[in-house]
Order: structure tokens, then sequence, then C-alpha cells
């Protein structure tokens, strides 16, 4: 059954309105609100990528939001999903989901989750898979090191789309060529190449704080460790992000020696088919996803 249009929370009515019919700064405010460190710009990137709804009270204040966003025909993530601290425990979160749920056509769909909304997301039939490490901080340079064997590192630009989106289809499971042809131009993107082929990708953008690296795309720790690297370099001495279910191993590391030390967690989850376990269980040298574009864009 859809989710109603309208809901009593509070003694006021909260009503549903598509997320483009509200201003940048309101959805900046919200959160604000709950300490996200999304700037306008942020917003305004995201509502460029997917479809999102927001709550609005009845003098039109933005209580709360959220977005989907579609990769191909059968996959979507879920994201920005945002309720005022006062409405967090008076059923707005179940509200908004239940409406996006009947929005959204694709029966498979992932998200992560805070700690607070893990409860939310399991009553809907959404399945833990893996935690995401939020690692950040100010940046330090990294020691210089070689480029892998038989590699060279370029800068990327729009005639590479079609090949990275190939190794993020296979890294990441679903196409993304819309969110990759819109991060190409706004960010400073790497490729590592081996005999005339990209096998590895990074890109670095402007986010909250300071910067973000993400998507990163590789087969192994040392590839990623290369294509990230000279963005750290780049970023040494200013805050700097990036988003990680890598546990352990050289990749996880090198984050620490550069002061990307893990500041919170979030937990992917899954409804539909399983979105991480089967790729996991793939041969060693199938690319992976080492960075996420952003939690809500997978």
């Amino acid at each position: 059954m859809a989710a109603g249009k309208s809901k009593l929370v509070d003694s006021f009515e909260m009503r549903i309105a598509d997320i483009n019919t509200v201003d940048l700064e309101q959805l900046h405010a919200l959160s604000i609100g709950v300490g996200w460190p999304h700037r306008a710009d942020d917003w305004q990137f995201v509502r460029e990528l997917g479809k999102g709804v927001v709550a609005l009270d009845e003098v039109d204040r933005v209580l709360g939001s959220a977005m989907w966003f579609a990769y191909g025909e059968d996959f979507a993530t879920i994201g920005l999903v945002i309720t005022s601290p006062r409405l967090q425990a008076r059923g707005a979160g179940q509200w908004l989901m239940d409406h996006v749920l009947t929005e959204i056509p694709q029966h498979n769909l992932g998200l992560n989750s805070t700690r607070a909304a893990k409860r939310l997301y399991h009553s809907l039939d959404f399945t833990t898979e893996a935690v995401v490490s939020q690692c950040q901080g100010e940046a330090f340079s990294p020691a210089p090191a070689e480029t892998p064997p038989g590699a060279e590192l370029r800068a990327l630009d729009i005639a590479d789309l079609a090949a990275i989106t190939a190794l993020d289809k296979e890294a990441f499971g679903a196409d993304r060529t819309a969110l990759l042809a819109r991060i190409l131009p706004s960010s400073s993107g790497l490729g590592l190449i081996r005999d005339g082929q990209i096998e590895a990708f990074s890109f670095c953008r402007r986010f909250g704080r300071g910067h973000v690296i993400g998507p990163v795309a590789a087969s192994s720790d040392a590839d990623a460790i290369a294509v990230i690297r000279p963005h750290v370099a780049e970023h040494a001495g200013k805050f700097l992000r990036l988003d990680t279910r890598e546990k352990s191993g050289a990749f996880s590391d090198f984050l620490s020696q550069c002061g990307l030390s893990v500041f919170d967690t979030v937990t992917t989850m899954s409804r539909g088919r399983p979105w991480l376990a089967v790729r996991e269980r793939r041969h060693a040298a199938t690319p992976k996803i080492y960075a996420l574009a952003g939690h809500a864009l997978g």
C-alpha cells in the first residue's frame, strides 16, 4: 500500500514534496541539524544524480529527506534519509522510507546505514552485509613510491568514460554511467594503465569539510594505493576523507599512515539480491570498490 502524502506528527501536519522544489539552504540546514557535513553544493550534486522527497511542515520548513539513485534496470541505492532531531522517535523516518519504497521500481536495493537507523532498515527487510569505515583527517604526505610494475598513471578525461564505466560496473555490480559522467568533469581523476587498458581509477572532489577520494576501483591493494597516493599528496595538510570497506591489509594501513583514521562507521545493507557478498567470493583478480563515491551513492 502506498505511503500517505501527509502525516500528523507532534500536533502539526507534515506533507511530502519533491526534493527539487525546496531551496538548497533548507537542505543544508537539515543536514547541519544532524551533524552531517554536506554543503549546499553537495546537496545540488546529489539532486542532479538522483530523485528524492522532503517532509515539509505547515509553513514549508524542511523536516526530513530521503533520496534514491537508480543504477541500471534493477538496482538502486537509498541515502540522505534524514529527519530533524525532534521527529526521529516519532515515525517520520519510517514514513519517508515507506514513500521511497513505493517510488522505486527496482527490486534490488542497497544503502549505508547509520547505527541509529539500522533497526528501521531491518524492519523493512534490509540485510546487513559489511561495515564501511569513514576515514578522515588532516592528510600526511605519503612517502614516495614506484608505480606498480608494468603500469603508468595518467589523468582521466571524458574520453575515458566508457572504459572506467566498464571497470566500475564489474567492481560495483551495476551500471553507474550517469554518476561517473557527472563526477569526471568536477573531480581530479587518475587511471592506472597497463598495456593500454585502464585497470584502476580514482577520483577526488570537493566535499564537506575538505575533499573526498572516491570512487576508487582496483583489483589489488597495490593498484588502489597507486591511484590514491597522488590525491593524498596533493591535499597534505588539509582535510581529506575516504570511505572504505577494507578493514585490514596494505590499503587500510596506507590510509592510517597518511593520517586518515577511522572517524565513524556505517553498515552496508541490501534488500533483494545480495549487493556485495557474491562478488567477494569471486577470483582475487576481480576489480572491487576500494572507496565509495559517497554513503548515499555507493
